[in-house]
Parts: C-alpha cells; sequence; structure tokens
C-alpha cells in the first residue's frame, strides 16, 4: 500500500452525528512546508499504503502533472518527502495547527501544506473524480463534503472518550481516524501522506509518542491492508490492535 504514491480504497464507515471536542485545537499549517516520514512514518515511499489506483497495468509508471511539469512519482517523491519533513517540523515545533479545530478543514490544510505548490489546481481539495483504491471503490466525488463533514464531527464526538483515560476508547478513535479517512479517500492523491501527518498532530495533541505508522516487512503490510478493509466495514477492532502494538512498542 503506498499512502500517496498507490492506491487507497475503501468504502463507507459509519458516520456519527455531531457532538463536540474537549477543545482539540490545531493551527493552519498549511503554509507550513512538505511531506516526507516518520522514518517510513509519514512520509516515506514504501508499497504500503493503499492509494489511488487508477486503470493503468499494475506495474505501469504513474505521472502527475505539476507545477513543474509531468513529473513520475518516482521524481514526485523526494518534493513530496522534503514537504512533509518540513510540515511534521512546524507541527511539532511550532505547533503549527494547535489552533485549528479538529474537523475536516484540518486534513484539508495538512494536504495543501504538502502539495499546495506542486499542484495547486486540486491540493487540499476534496478530489472531483471517481477513483479505484484496491479492491475497493471509494465514495463518489460528490458525497465527499457531507463523508468529510461528518467525519469531522466523529472526531470530536470521539475525542472525550479519547482523553478520558479508557485505553480502548483512545485506540478506538486512533483506529477510526486512520480506517475512516482511509475510506472515504477524500483527495485526489497523497490521502497516505495526509493522514499519516493528520495522525502525528493528533498523537501530539494527546500527548502519546511517535510511533511507526508504515509498516515495515510483508507481514505487517499483510496484516494492515486486511484491518483497513475490515475498517471498511466498520469495523475497528483489527485496527485497533495495530494500534496497540505500535504504542506498545514505541
Amino acid at each position: 500500500m503506498s499512502h500517496d504514491v498507490d492506491p487507497e480504497h475503501r468504502p463507507v464507515a459509519e458516520p456519527s452525528g455531531g457532538a463536540q471536542a474537549s477543545n482539540p485545537a490545531g493551527g493552519d499549517c498549511s503554509g507550513c512546508g512538505a511531506e516526507h516520514g516518520l522514518r517510513a512514518g509519514a512520509g516515506g515511499d514504501r508499497g504500503d499504503s493503499r492509494d489511488t489506483r487508477d486503470t493503468r497495468p499494475e506495474n505501469a509508471t504513474r505521472f502527475i502533472e505539476t507545477r513543474l511539469g509531468t513529473l513520475s512519482y518516482a521524481e514526485l517523491a523526494p518534493l513530496l518527502a522534503e514537504r512533509v519533513a518540513l510540515l511534521e517540523l512546524g507541527l511539532f515545533e511550532d505547533e503549527c495547527f494547535a489552533s485549528s479545530a479538529l474537523d475536516e478543514q484540518l486534513v484539508r490544510n495538512i494536504h495543501l501544506g504538502i502539495a499546495g505548490d506542486l499542484v495547486p489546481d486540486w491540493a487540499g481539495r476534496w478530489r472531483d473524480i471517481e477513483v479505484m483504491v484496491g479492491k475497493l471503490s471509494p465514495p463518489a466525488p460528490w458525497q465527499l463534503p457531507t463523508l468529510m463533514r461528518d467525519y469531522g464531527l466523529d472526531l470530536q464526538a470521539r475525542w472525550r472518550g479519547a482523553i478520558s483515560g479508557d485505553p480502548e476508547l483512545l485506540l478506538e478513535f486512533l483506529a477510526f481516524a486512520e480506517g475512516r479517512f482511509l475510506t472515504v479517500h477524500p483527495f485526489r492523491d497523497f490521502n497516505g501522506r495526509t493522514i499519516r501527518v493528520f495522525l502525528l498532530e493528533l498523537m501530539r495533541r494527546l500527548d502519546l509518542p511517535r510511533v511507526e505508522l508504515a509498516p515495515q516487512t510483508d507481514t505487517g503490510r499483510a496484516g494492515y491492508f486486511a484491518a483497513l478493509e475490515a475498517a471498511d466495514q466498520a469495523d475497528w477492532q483489527p485496527l485497533m490492535g495495530i494500534w496497540e502494538r505500535r504504542l506498545t512498542l514505541a
């Protein structure tokens, strides 16, 4: 799976209603930088993150039209990595998202920070095309504004549980944040990088240690893909198990 250079698929998880967060703040860091990785955590270019897949043969080279011209993913990857690294630096050192609400605008700002100077026409905007992610057909573009608004409201509703001291509710919050986002697949590309940076921001707010987010072995990747497929059906348990192991190993 490759968080931003491949396909990411998923159906629709269960949206929840409103509720509100106990001030899960986070600022606007859209000018903070670029995308890279937390080791392989946030911006690594491994095949470990179901990303947008098109109809070309599986091993065909993919290209993206950017402000710098038409670039292959191999050419684009180090540029994205630089931007993610800068964005992470701003996130932890400057707390540049600290005043932002925990809502859909925050993930849009993160995506904009990752790709705004590379693909300004669609960075920070919900995708306007149909995509396939592995075996999954993510929701149609017209559904995205509502689904992502519900995603933000659901995160806010779950936030109180996450900070309550109940470890199960914390794990469910993190699993939902990751799995639901990847099911909806809201951006045209770079969804994997975006969710990894977003998860780092959530961990910062929760005062959790930074963890390895990208699986490093074939067995780990297989288990992660299976957990994401379960999350596509709003079953958070497998992903909760992965989060428990991540935090145990941190």
